[in-house]
């Protein structure tokens, strides 16, 4: 089954300084964080902003293109989280002519925000991110508890 979600903003990983896209529900009960490149994220939050361009960026290139060629863009989806790396698919419709492509999750974003389109994502994905995130945690976690000397955990040996 797949949510309906908007962007919530873009937020930095303080250990990895990678941008995250932030997805959530409608109903804000549910959030996905992506981590995303530096460019797309700034391309994402140009468009959240409303910052005027001069001159096309490579998103507001591909919304031009689509506008021209008079395909819409029906919905975005995320898809799927594969051995840490998220998919997505663009639907385009041109009268009735539809296609899906293949698209990373934040070039579908950034073209959904263009196009005023709605972002759908997997629940599988939200499940599948949960356990990464998890995952992570106990490794921060384990590493920080190495750390610490013998003597400071009292007679409680780990």
């Amino acid at each position: 089954m797949f949510l309906l979600m908007k962007v919530s903003g873009i937020a930095l990983d303080p250990f990895t300084n990678t941008p995250i896209v932030i997805l959530k529900d409608t109903n804000n009960e549910r959030t996905l964080p992506i981590w995303i490149g530096f460019m797309e994220a700034s391309s994402i939050a140009m468009e959240l902003e409303k910052t005027p361009r001069i001159r096309p960026i490579t998103h507001d290139l591909v919304k031009n293109l689509l506008e021209k060629l008079k395909f819409a863009v029906t919905k975005i989806e995320v898809t799927d989280l594969r051995d840490d790396t998220f998919y997505a698919r663009i639907y385009l419709k041109r009268d009735a002519e539809e296609y899906s492509l293949d698209s990373r999750p934040s070039d579908a974003i950034a073209i959904a925000l263009r196009t005023d389109s709605p972002i759908f994502v997997n629940e599988e994905v939200i499940e599948k991110s949960k356990k990464i995130e998890i995952d992570e945690d106990k490794e921060k976690l384990n590493e920080l508890l190495e750390k610490i000397p013998e003597g400071d955990f009292g007679k409680y040996k780990m």
